[in-house]
């Protein structure tokens, strides 16, 4: 059974730590860090970064984003999204900004046209 979380408003930053794992959406109104596993989709007002360890099966709508490890889905990102070179992505990105490290693997399409979407929608 897929459960939905949202996130604390109040909290400087949201974390979900190695060998955890959430099944179903997030809902953040602030930064989201992911070090451990999620399935289903993150709906974000702040950045999302994806740990080294950190896997995520299914999409990102976000601010901005910095991916480490590895994402199954597609990325949408009103400002810059960055992957570095431990970075493994399979789905499509759309973004304002891209910055793409050395050795970082991205298997999909690149839009960088003007993002018409926002991360609360």
């Amino acid at each position: 059974m897929a459960k939905e979380v949202v996130a604390n408003a109040g909290a400087m930053y949201n974390a979900l730590t190695n060998g955890s794992k959430i099944v179903g959406k997030i809902l953040a109104d602030s930064d989201f860090r992911i070090d451990g596993e999620v399935e289903g989709d993150i709906l974000c007002k702040g950045k999302v970064v994806i740990g080294q360890k950190g896997f995520l099966k299914g999409s990102i709508s976000c601010v901005s984003a910095e991916v480490i490890g590895t994402v199954e889905g597609d990325i949408h990102v009103t400002e810059m999204l960055s992957l570095r070179a431990s970075a493994f992505i399979t789905g499509d990105v759309r973004t304002k900004i891209l910055m793409v490290e050395p050795n970082a693997i991205f298997n999909g399409t690149c839009s960088m046209r003007s993002t018409d979407f926002k991360p609360d929608e």
